[in-house]
Protein backbone atom coordinates (compact mmCIF):
# COMPACT_ATOMS: atom_id res chain seq x y z
CA UNK A 1 0.00 0.00 0.00
CA UNK A 2 1.52 3.39 -0.97
CA UNK A 3 2.33 5.98 1.63
CA UNK A 4 -0.23 8.78 2.16
CA UNK A 5 0.17 12.00 0.23
CA UNK A 6 2.03 14.59 2.27
CA UNK A 7 3.22 18.16 2.07
CA UNK A 8 7.00 17.94 2.27
CA UNK A 9 7.92 21.63 2.15
CA UNK A 10 6.81 25.13 1.26
CA UNK A 11 8.58 28.24 -0.01
CA UNK A 12 7.39 31.79 -0.65
CA UNK A 13 8.74 34.73 -2.64
CA UNK A 14 7.91 38.37 -3.38
CA UNK A 15 9.37 40.79 -5.95
CA UNK A 16 11.88 43.50 -4.92
CA UNK A 17 9.73 46.62 -5.27
CA UNK A 18 8.03 47.64 -2.00
CA UNK A 19 4.74 49.52 -2.31
CA UNK A 20 3.91 51.20 0.99
CA UNK A 21 0.18 51.72 1.37
CA UNK A 22 0.65 55.43 2.03
CA UNK A 23 2.61 55.80 -1.23
CA UNK A 24 -0.07 53.86 -3.10
CA UNK A 25 -2.72 56.22 -1.74
CA UNK A 26 -0.72 59.24 -2.93
CA UNK A 27 -0.31 57.69 -6.38
CA UNK A 28 -4.02 56.90 -6.58
CA UNK A 29 -4.86 60.47 -5.59
CA UNK A 30 -2.60 61.79 -8.34
CA UNK A 31 -4.16 59.45 -10.90
CA UNK A 32 -7.85 59.58 -10.01
CA UNK A 33 -8.89 62.50 -7.79
CA UNK A 34 -9.38 65.05 -10.58
CA UNK A 35 -11.17 62.58 -12.87
CA UNK A 36 -13.37 60.47 -10.58
CA UNK A 37 -16.09 62.31 -8.70
CA UNK A 38 -16.48 59.75 -5.91
CA UNK A 39 -12.75 59.42 -5.25
CA UNK A 40 -12.75 61.19 -1.87
CA UNK A 41 -15.12 58.56 -0.50
CA UNK A 42 -13.36 55.60 -2.11
CA UNK A 43 -9.86 56.67 -1.03
CA UNK A 44 -10.75 55.57 2.52
CA UNK A 45 -10.23 51.99 1.37
CA UNK A 46 -6.47 52.55 1.54
CA UNK A 47 -6.83 52.97 5.33
CA UNK A 48 -9.54 50.35 5.92
CA UNK A 49 -8.02 47.55 3.80
CA UNK A 50 -5.77 46.36 6.63
CA UNK A 51 -2.65 46.61 4.47
CA UNK A 52 0.65 48.29 5.38
CA UNK A 53 2.71 47.36 2.35
CA UNK A 54 2.74 45.24 -0.79
CA UNK A 55 5.31 44.16 -3.35
CA UNK A 56 5.25 44.72 -7.10
CA UNK A 57 7.14 43.44 -10.10
CA UNK A 58 7.54 47.07 -11.15
CA UNK A 59 8.21 50.28 -9.13
CA UNK A 60 5.14 52.30 -8.23
CA UNK A 61 5.93 55.04 -10.76
CA UNK A 62 5.66 52.49 -13.58
CA UNK A 63 1.95 52.03 -12.87
CA UNK A 64 1.26 55.76 -13.23
CA UNK A 65 1.90 55.48 -16.95
CA UNK A 66 -0.90 54.17 -19.12
CA UNK A 67 0.57 51.10 -20.76
CA UNK A 68 -1.03 48.56 -23.03
CA UNK A 69 -1.52 44.84 -22.90
CA UNK A 70 1.79 44.03 -24.59
CA UNK A 71 3.92 45.94 -22.07
CA UNK A 72 1.98 44.63 -19.09
CA UNK A 73 2.14 41.03 -20.27
CA UNK A 74 5.88 41.33 -20.90
CA UNK A 75 6.21 42.47 -17.27
CA UNK A 76 4.16 39.44 -16.23
CA UNK A 77 6.38 36.97 -18.08
CA UNK A 78 9.53 38.49 -16.62
CA UNK A 79 8.28 39.11 -13.08
CA UNK A 80 6.26 35.92 -12.68
CA UNK A 81 9.14 33.91 -14.12
CA UNK A 82 11.55 35.27 -11.50
CA UNK A 83 9.05 34.61 -8.71
CA UNK A 84 8.45 31.07 -9.97
CA UNK A 85 12.16 30.28 -9.82
CA UNK A 86 12.70 31.80 -6.36
CA UNK A 87 9.71 30.13 -4.71
CA UNK A 88 10.37 26.77 -6.38
CA UNK A 89 14.04 26.75 -5.35
CA UNK A 90 13.13 27.57 -1.75
CA UNK A 91 10.59 24.75 -1.56
CA UNK A 92 12.90 22.20 -3.17
CA UNK A 93 15.84 23.22 -0.97
CA UNK A 94 13.65 22.85 2.12
CA UNK A 95 12.68 19.35 0.99
CA UNK A 96 16.30 18.41 0.30
CA UNK A 97 15.53 17.81 -3.37
CA UNK A 98 17.01 18.99 -6.64
CA UNK A 99 14.93 20.25 -9.60
CA UNK A 100 15.97 17.15 -11.55
CA UNK A 101 14.05 15.00 -9.05
CA UNK A 102 10.72 16.71 -9.83
CA UNK A 103 8.36 14.49 -11.82
CA UNK A 104 5.30 16.77 -12.11
CA UNK A 105 4.94 20.57 -12.07
CA UNK A 106 1.54 22.17 -11.41
CA UNK A 107 1.71 25.89 -12.21
CA UNK A 108 -1.22 28.09 -11.14
CA UNK A 109 -1.40 31.63 -12.51
CA UNK A 110 -4.18 33.90 -13.81
CA UNK A 111 -2.62 37.37 -14.11
CA UNK A 112 -1.01 37.07 -17.53
CA UNK A 113 -0.58 34.86 -20.56
CA UNK A 114 2.58 32.85 -21.19
CA UNK A 115 2.81 30.37 -24.05
CA UNK A 116 5.06 28.43 -23.60
CA UNK A 117 3.89 28.41 -19.99
CA UNK A 118 5.90 29.70 -17.05
CA UNK A 119 7.14 26.25 -16.08
CA UNK A 120 8.61 25.71 -19.53
CA UNK A 121 10.21 29.14 -19.54
CA UNK A 122 11.76 28.47 -16.11
CA UNK A 123 12.92 24.96 -17.00
CA UNK A 124 16.40 25.92 -18.18
CA UNK A 125 17.04 28.12 -15.15
CA UNK A 126 15.75 25.47 -12.77
CA UNK A 127 17.22 22.33 -14.32
CA UNK A 128 14.03 20.30 -14.66
CA UNK A 129 14.26 16.98 -16.52
CA UNK A 130 13.20 16.73 -20.16
CA UNK A 131 10.46 14.23 -19.28
CA UNK A 132 8.87 16.28 -16.45
CA UNK A 133 5.07 16.41 -16.67
CA UNK A 134 3.87 20.03 -16.93
CA UNK A 135 0.35 20.98 -15.79
CA UNK A 136 -0.28 24.74 -16.21
CA UNK A 137 -3.61 25.92 -14.76
CA UNK A 138 -5.27 29.25 -15.62
CA UNK A 139 -8.43 31.04 -14.46
CA UNK A 140 -8.78 29.98 -10.83
CA UNK A 141 -7.95 33.42 -9.44
CA UNK A 142 -7.94 33.72 -5.66
CA UNK A 143 -9.04 30.08 -5.28
CA UNK A 144 -5.99 28.91 -7.21
CA UNK A 145 -3.70 28.26 -4.25
CA UNK A 146 -6.10 25.79 -2.67
CA UNK A 147 -7.44 24.30 -5.90
CA UNK A 148 -3.90 23.96 -7.27
CA UNK A 149 -2.82 22.23 -4.05
CA UNK A 150 -5.70 19.77 -4.47
CA UNK A 151 -4.73 19.09 -8.09
CA UNK A 152 -1.10 18.49 -7.09
CA UNK A 153 -2.14 16.17 -4.24
CA UNK A 154 -4.45 14.18 -6.52
CA UNK A 155 -1.63 13.75 -9.04
CA UNK A 156 0.72 12.60 -6.27
CA UNK A 157 -1.88 10.06 -5.15
CA UNK A 158 -2.35 8.80 -8.71
CA UNK A 159 1.42 8.49 -9.27
CA UNK A 160 2.93 7.00 -6.08
CA UNK A 161 6.62 7.73 -5.80
CA UNK A 162 6.46 10.88 -7.92
CA UNK A 163 7.59 14.27 -6.67
CA UNK A 164 4.99 16.96 -7.47
CA UNK A 165 5.94 20.63 -7.39
CA UNK A 166 3.12 23.14 -7.07
CA UNK A 167 3.90 26.78 -7.91
CA UNK A 168 1.22 29.47 -7.53
CA UNK A 169 2.44 32.81 -8.87
CA UNK A 170 0.51 36.02 -9.49
CA UNK A 171 1.35 39.57 -10.51
CA UNK A 172 -1.93 41.24 -9.59
CA UNK A 173 -0.44 44.75 -9.58
CA UNK A 174 -0.26 44.62 -13.38
CA UNK A 175 -4.04 45.12 -13.33
CA UNK A 176 -3.59 48.62 -11.85
CA UNK A 177 -5.16 50.74 -14.57
CA UNK A 178 -4.84 54.53 -14.38
CA UNK A 179 -7.04 54.81 -17.47
CA UNK A 180 -9.96 52.88 -15.95
CA UNK A 181 -12.26 55.07 -13.84
CA UNK A 182 -14.25 52.46 -11.93
CA UNK A 183 -14.80 51.73 -8.26
CA UNK A 184 -13.48 48.18 -8.74
CA UNK A 185 -10.23 49.43 -10.25
CA UNK A 186 -9.60 51.93 -7.46
CA UNK A 187 -10.31 49.27 -4.82
CA UNK A 188 -7.88 46.95 -6.62
CA UNK A 189 -5.10 49.56 -6.36
CA UNK A 190 -5.60 49.45 -2.57
CA UNK A 191 -5.60 45.64 -2.29
CA UNK A 192 -3.40 43.86 -4.80
CA UNK A 193 0.20 42.72 -4.45
CA UNK A 194 2.48 40.26 -6.23
CA UNK A 195 4.00 37.03 -4.95
CA UNK A 196 4.55 33.32 -5.36
CA UNK A 197 4.39 30.20 -3.21
CA UNK A 198 5.63 26.70 -3.98
CA UNK A 199 4.90 23.35 -2.32
CA UNK A 200 6.52 19.94 -2.70
CA UNK A 201 3.94 17.16 -2.43
CA UNK A 202 4.44 13.40 -2.66
CA UNK A 203 3.38 10.02 -1.30
CA UNK A 204 5.81 9.75 1.56
CA UNK A 205 6.42 8.27 4.98
CA UNK A 206 7.56 11.67 6.22
CA UNK A 207 6.46 15.26 5.77
CA UNK A 208 4.90 18.31 7.38
CA UNK A 209 1.26 17.30 6.97
CA UNK A 210 -0.87 14.60 5.37
CA UNK A 211 -3.39 15.63 2.72
CA UNK A 212 -6.63 14.21 4.07
CA UNK A 213 -9.27 15.31 1.54
CA UNK A 214 -10.25 18.13 -0.80
CA UNK A 215 -13.33 19.50 -2.54
CA UNK A 216 -14.96 22.42 -4.30
CA UNK A 217 -18.33 24.13 -4.39
CA UNK A 218 -19.45 26.40 -7.24
CA UNK A 219 -22.55 28.54 -6.79
CA UNK A 220 -24.86 28.86 -9.81
CA UNK A 221 -25.40 32.20 -11.54
CA UNK A 222 -22.36 33.83 -9.93
CA UNK A 223 -20.07 34.43 -12.91
CA UNK A 224 -20.30 38.19 -12.35
CA UNK A 225 -18.89 38.24 -8.82
CA UNK A 226 -15.17 38.21 -9.65
CA UNK A 227 -12.91 37.94 -12.66
CA UNK A 228 -10.95 39.76 -15.35
CA UNK A 229 -12.09 41.77 -18.34
CA UNK A 230 -9.55 41.53 -21.19
CA UNK A 231 -9.03 44.90 -22.87
CA UNK A 232 -6.43 46.51 -25.16
CA UNK A 233 -4.91 48.34 -22.17
CA UNK A 234 -4.60 45.15 -20.10
CA UNK A 235 -6.62 43.09 -17.65
CA UNK A 236 -9.37 44.89 -15.77
CA UNK A 237 -10.65 43.67 -12.43
CA UNK A 238 -14.32 42.69 -12.02
CA UNK A 239 -15.90 43.03 -8.58
CA UNK A 240 -19.59 43.19 -9.46
CA UNK A 241 -21.01 42.05 -6.14
CA UNK A 242 -19.99 42.69 -2.55
CA UNK A 243 -17.96 39.63 -1.55
CA UNK A 244 -17.99 39.95 2.30
CA UNK A 245 -21.79 39.65 2.69
CA UNK A 246 -21.82 36.81 0.14
CA UNK A 247 -19.13 34.98 2.12
CA UNK A 248 -20.93 35.54 5.41
CA UNK A 249 -24.16 34.11 4.04
CA UNK A 250 -22.89 31.30 1.84
CA UNK A 251 -19.51 29.93 2.91
CA UNK A 252 -20.47 27.88 5.99
CA UNK A 253 -23.01 25.58 4.28
CA UNK A 254 -20.68 25.17 1.28
CA UNK A 255 -17.73 24.15 3.46
CA UNK A 256 -19.94 21.85 5.52
CA UNK A 257 -21.05 20.08 2.35
CA UNK A 258 -17.44 19.70 1.16
CA UNK A 259 -16.37 18.30 4.54
CA UNK A 260 -19.24 15.83 4.61
CA UNK A 261 -17.83 14.17 1.48
CA UNK A 262 -14.82 13.25 3.64
CA UNK A 263 -16.94 12.31 6.66
CA UNK A 264 -15.82 15.45 8.50
CA UNK A 265 -17.67 18.28 10.21
CA UNK A 266 -16.82 21.87 11.01
CA UNK A 267 -16.44 20.93 14.67
CA UNK A 268 -13.52 18.65 13.78
CA UNK A 269 -11.48 21.46 12.23
CA UNK A 270 -8.87 22.82 14.66
CA UNK A 271 -7.74 25.77 12.49
CA UNK A 272 -8.98 27.32 9.28
CA UNK A 273 -6.33 28.70 6.92
CA UNK A 274 -8.28 31.15 4.78
CA UNK A 275 -7.43 33.26 1.78
CA UNK A 276 -7.40 36.83 3.17
CA UNK A 277 -9.05 38.67 0.30
CA UNK A 278 -9.47 41.81 2.39
CA UNK A 279 -10.08 42.94 5.96
CA UNK A 280 -13.87 42.80 5.58
CA UNK A 281 -13.67 39.35 4.01
CA UNK A 282 -11.69 38.08 7.02
CA UNK A 283 -14.31 39.53 9.39
CA UNK A 284 -17.07 37.86 7.36
CA UNK A 285 -15.29 34.49 7.44
CA UNK A 286 -14.88 34.64 11.21
CA UNK A 287 -18.60 35.34 11.56
CA UNK A 288 -19.68 32.68 9.08
CA UNK A 289 -17.42 29.98 10.55
CA UNK A 290 -18.36 30.84 14.16
CA UNK A 291 -14.80 31.84 15.07
CA UNK A 292 -13.88 34.26 17.83
CA UNK A 293 -13.06 37.74 16.49
CA UNK A 294 -9.35 37.93 15.76
CA UNK A 295 -8.99 34.16 15.43
CA UNK A 296 -7.71 34.48 11.84
CA UNK A 297 -4.62 36.33 13.03
CA UNK A 298 -2.17 34.92 10.47
CA UNK A 299 -4.57 35.90 7.70
CA UNK A 300 -4.61 39.51 8.93
CA UNK A 301 -0.82 39.56 9.27
CA UNK A 302 -0.26 38.22 5.75
CA UNK A 303 -2.75 40.72 4.34
CA UNK A 304 -1.00 43.54 6.20
CA UNK A 305 2.47 42.53 5.02
CA UNK A 306 1.75 41.52 1.42
CA UNK A 307 -1.76 42.58 0.38
CA UNK A 308 -4.01 40.29 -1.64
CA UNK A 309 -1.71 38.34 -3.99
CA UNK A 310 -4.58 36.17 -5.25
CA UNK A 311 -3.70 32.44 -5.52
CA UNK A 312 -0.45 32.34 -3.45
CA UNK A 313 -1.84 34.29 -0.49
CA UNK A 314 -3.42 31.36 1.36
CA UNK A 315 -0.15 29.45 1.01
CA UNK A 316 1.63 32.36 2.74
CA UNK A 317 -0.89 31.85 5.56
CA UNK A 318 -0.12 28.13 5.60
CA UNK A 319 3.62 28.85 5.72
CA UNK A 320 3.11 31.01 8.83
CA UNK A 321 0.93 28.36 10.44
CA UNK A 322 3.64 25.77 9.84
CA UNK A 323 6.26 28.00 11.45
CA UNK A 324 4.04 28.56 14.48
CA UNK A 325 3.07 24.88 14.72
CA UNK A 326 0.24 23.19 12.83
CA UNK A 327 -2.69 21.97 14.93
CA UNK A 328 -3.93 18.38 14.41
CA UNK A 329 -6.28 19.31 11.54
CA UNK A 330 -6.18 22.44 9.35
CA UNK A 331 -8.64 23.30 6.59
CA UNK A 332 -7.29 25.52 3.83
CA UNK A 333 -10.04 27.39 2.07
CA UNK A 334 -10.36 30.09 -0.57
CA UNK A 335 -12.99 31.62 -2.81
CA UNK A 336 -12.45 32.65 -6.39
CA UNK A 337 -13.97 33.23 -9.83
CA UNK A 338 -16.70 30.82 -10.71
CA UNK A 339 -17.84 31.76 -8.01
CA UNK A 340 -16.16 28.86 -6.21
CA UNK A 341 -15.06 27.78 -2.75
CA UNK A 342 -12.16 25.33 -2.59
CA UNK A 343 -10.97 23.35 0.45
CA UNK A 344 -8.09 21.06 1.40
CA UNK A 345 -7.87 19.30 4.78
CA UNK A 346 -4.41 18.73 6.24
CA UNK A 347 -3.49 16.52 9.22
CA UNK A 348 -0.30 17.50 11.01
CA UNK A 349 2.43 14.88 10.92
CA UNK A 350 2.84 12.96 14.16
Amino acid sequence: MPDPVKLLSIGVAVPPNIIDQSDAAVAAHEAFSARFGDFDRLVKVFDSAGIKRRYGVRPIDWYLRTSGWQERNAAYIEGAGDLFVEAARKALDAAGLSPSEVDVIVTVSSTGIATPSLDAQASGRMGFREDVLRVPVFGLGCAGGVSGFAIAANLAAARPGCIVLLVAVETCTLAFRMDKLTKANIVATALFGDGAAACVIASSSHGIAEVEMSGQHTWPDTLDIMGWSVEPEGLGVIFDRAIPPFAEAKIEPAISTILSSGDLTLAEIDRFACHPGGAKVIDALETALHLDPGRLNHERDVLSDYGNMSAPTVLFVLERLIRSGLPPRTLMTAMGPGFTASCVSLKAAA
